[in-house]
């Protein structure tokens, strides 16, 4: 094959792949981070004063998903790694469709914790489950920009969710004899059941099944990754789980992932307060369209931001970036004096959160393959998670203990920049193993891969 055909058959194979699985995974992924966070807009708008919950009550009742997200996240994993990716993210699907749609009849806050933690074991593995299987779609210079286009759901599923779930609360109140935003909980959770089930026909578990790839196609993609495998991709699951490395990634992670739910479940409470702090008037449609603003700037700059990566073919820096321009936006809603300057710094955080998060984990497949990938991927989401919990918790704790939200807001920025020095100091990483910082190579290993580009 020449140079130029073997190019074409790449640019062809990327191109079809992206066509084919991506629409569906973002559609999941829409789904899956709505029904995470629809209780944002439930919130404000009713659930609050049915179920009586304080700040600190939402907060928990918004983190302790992630209790549960966290303690089946490896293991559900690794279950995708060996019975297939298809049967196990349909099954995930399906799961956490009905727990979801089960939450618009909770009465009091003991019910909606129990199940928000079981929202949380259903939907472990989801998250780190399609990254991995999108690792054996794409070269790692293809993974960044790819994981980008998936987890852009986060953003476009606020830009477009939180005016639909607004409108489904405003509209639906007394559907079925419901309150509007137990309508909008039960209208939002089943649309999940429905993608678990077509998502049997639509995803092939591995490039060898899928019939719409052609067999120089699959040649491609199997030299593209056999030639990237990692330095040590015999990476034991015990050997990646003990690894400081890998909770250095997670740690990283953790930080991003901590302002984003921490903004993401107290952003409308935020708006629906600008009434009085700012004296102003707004609907509660109106409330879900000023929440989308923030996360439609995100949207864009996220695929800018992974389109910038990869022509550069650099992602640490990159994620270096995300962090501070997060903590800059946080900065600027604190000291904000307007409801305007409010949102343009809230849209510059969520700008810089949501685009570090997929190339975070563009770090991470750098230096795992096969069951290491598995596992480690999981790890790192599951030590970012703890920031699912601990971000909308700590958030409305301090909210009650100071009566505002500005302490609660530094600690967001404060957690950015620690993302940011971690994600400059991984790019000096060649591997996960302990050894000499680019540009020295250790003697009992005189060939080393480049450093991460």
């Amino acid at each position: 094959m020449s140079t130029t055909t073997a190019g074409d058959v790449r640019s062809s194979l990327r191109r079809k792949v992206l066509l084919r699985l991506m629409p569906f995974l973002l559609l999941c992924y829409f789904v899956n981070y709505l029904d995470r966070s629809n209780i944002g807009i439930a919130g404000p708008n009713g659930m609050n004063e049915a179920l009586g919950l304080t700040a600190t009550m939402f907060g928990i009742a918004s983190g302790i998903f992630f209790i549960g997200y966290i303690l089946l996240e490896v293991p559900s994993n690794l279950a995708l790694h060996r019975f297939g990716a298809r049967k196990w993210i349909a099954r995930i699907l399906v799961s956490w469709g009905i727990v979801a749609a089960l939450t618009a009849f909770v009465q009091n806050a003991p019910m909606l914790y129990a199940l928000r933690f079981l929202l949380g074991i259903a939907e472990a593995g989801f998250t780190p489950g399609i990254l991995l299987y999108l690792t054996y779609w794409f070269a790692q210079r293809d993974r960044a920009q790819a994981f980008a286009f998936f987890l852009v759901g986060i953003p476009l599923s606020s830009t477009i969710g939180s005016p639909l779930a607004s409108w489904l609360v405003q509209s639906g109140d007394g559907i079925f004899g419901l309150e509007g935003w137990r309508f909008m909980i039960l209208v939002t959770g089943l649309p999940a059941v429905l993608l678990g089930i077509a998502c049997l026909t639509l995803l092939p578990d591995r490039p060898a099944d899928a019939r719409w790839l052609t067999d120089a196609e699959r040649a491609a993609l199997a030299d593209d990754l056999a030639a990237e495998a990692p330095e040590r991709a015999d990476h034991s699951v015990r050997g990646v789980l003990g690894n400081a490395k890998v909770w250095v990634l997670g740690l990283g992670y953790f930080g991003l992932v901590y302002g984003l739910y921490a903004i993401s479940f107290f952003l409308p409470t935020i708006i629906k307060e600008f009434q009085a702090r700012f004296d102003v008037t707004y609907s509660i449609f109106e409330m879900g369209l000023l929440t989308a603003i923030p996360y439609g700037c995100a949207t864009l700059f996220t695929l800018f931001w992974a389109w910038h990566s990869r022509s550069r073919d650099e992602v640490p820096l990159h994620v270096a970036g995300s962090a501070v321009l997060g903590a800059a936006g946080i900065v600027l809603a604190i000291w904000a004096n307007s409801p305007y300057l409010v949102l343009v710094g809230v849209s510059i955080a969520a700008m810089g959160l949501c685009s570090g998060i997929p190339l975070s984990f563009g770090m991470s497949t750098k230096f795992l393959a096969g069951t290491a990938a598995a596992a480690g991927l999981a790890l790192v989401n599951t030590i970012g998670n703890l920031g699912g919990f601990a971000g909308p918790y700590v958030f409305g704790w301090v909210k009650d203990l100071t009566g505002g939200d500005r302490a609660g807001l530094y600690l967001i920025a404060g957690l950015c920049l620690m993302s940011a020095v971690i994600a400059v100091a991984v790019s000096r990483w060649r591997s996960l193993e302990r050894g000499a910082p680019v540009g020295e190579v250790p003697a009992a290993e005189p060939e080393r891969e480049p450093a991460l580009r």
